[in-house]
Formats: C-alpha cells, sequence, structure tokens
C-alpha cells in the first residue's frame, strides 16, 4: 500500500484560498445591504401630504395605484391629502362606457369605470398636486412643444389639445397649459 504525501494538501489549500479570493465583491453590496439602503433612501423621499398624478395612476402620500384599482381605496386615500370630494358625477352617455368621477379640491378629477381607477384629469395647480415630468398646469407654450414626444391634435374640437408619448394629454390656453389628463376621460368631441 502506497502513501499519500501530505504536501498536496497544502497545495489544494493554496489553490481553493486563491479561488475564494477571486469572490471578492470588490466592495460591492450584497442585496440585503443593497435593499436596505434603497428602502431608508426611498422612505425619506416620500411626500406624504403630496398627490402625484403618473400617466399610469396616482400616489396619495405613500400609496400608489395603478388604473383598475378599487375606488374606495382610492378615494379614501386622496380624502386623506384633499380632503373630502367636492363633487361626484355619473357620467353614462361617455363613448368609452359610464364613467363615474369625484373632483377634489386643487383641481383633480379621478375618473371610475365599474368601480375602478381609469384616468384623472386635473385643470387647477395645487401645492398638495404634484406631476411626474416636466410639464404642469401653467406651463409655457414653448416648454410644451420643446418636451420629448409633443404632438398636436390638429383637429380636436376641444381647443387645442396635445399629447405627451402615449400616456399624456392636456390643452392649451392663453399660450399655457390649462388642463393635463390620462387614461379614460369622457370628453365629448
Amino acid at each position: 500500500m502506497k502513501r499519500q504525501s501530505n504536501r498536496a494538501i497544502p497545495a489544494c489549500l493554496g489553490a481553493m484560498a486563491l479561488m475564494l479570493a477571486g469572490c471578492d465583491s470588490g466592495g460591492v453590496p450584497s442585496p440585503a445591504d443593497r435593499l436596505a439602503g434603497e428602502t431608508s433612501q426611498s422612505a425619506d423621499a416620500v411626500n406624504l401630504d403630496l398627490v402625484t398624478l403618473r400617466t399610469d395612476g396616482v400616489t396619495a402620500g405613500s400609496e400608489s395605484f395603478y388604473f383598475a384599482a378599487g375606488r374606495a381605496e382610492v378615494v379614501a386615500a386622496l380624502t386623506r391629502i384633499l380632503g373630502e370630494p367636492v363633487e361626484s358625477a355619473e357620467m353614462r352617455e361617455c363613448g368609452a362606457g359610464p364613467i363615474d368621477s369625484d373632483r377634489f379640491a386643487g383641481g383633480l378629477i379621478v375618473n371610475f369605470q365599474n368601480g375602478y381607477l381609469a384616468g384623472w384629469n386635473l385643470d387647477e395647480a395645487s401645492e398638495k398636486i404634484a406631476i411626474i415630468g416636466d410639464v404642469a398646469i401653467g406651463t409655457e407654450r414653448a416648454v410644451v412643444t420643446a418636451a420629448p414626444g409633443f404632438s398636436a391634435i390638429e383637429a380636436s374640437t376641444l381647443g387645442e389639445e396635445f399629447v405627451l408619448g402615449n400616456s399624456l394629454g392636456g390643452f392649451l390656453a392663453q399660450d399655457k397649459v390649462s388642463m393635463l389628463y390620462a387614461g379614460t376621460q369622457c370628453f365629448f368631441r
């Protein structure tokens, strides 16, 4: 029986140490460290007293709602920031089908179909309501027309209407943005 050399063990251990050294992250944080860092930064960035309008829904403080969110949840979250709706309407003659809407102080109207968030429009500037992007109520015509994705809707019967990309629309009056909207609307053309 031949005896194995003990010299092979240190050589293997040395090779393993080199391989492990090659796996050093080089200062890259672990996924858990990254998640913890993102969470604390995100929590600091949330304004709990702000409604933010997005092209795919709304955010009320720390709660985000995509189109198709339930009406009760959306209205409750908006009410905590903007107060009770100042007006509610039922529009049964819309081309997109019946729409129910709630208007809040600050010019925000949220539209619902079959009990689900379908769209929003804004026709006033408000410190409690922000819009994702560089265009807001009161933005000058020159800024809007230079924005990426701007296209005038030439045949609109509603006034100077425009779109920014595929998701955000609006109107100009007196060379400024007078209304912005996203999602399903009940405009009679």
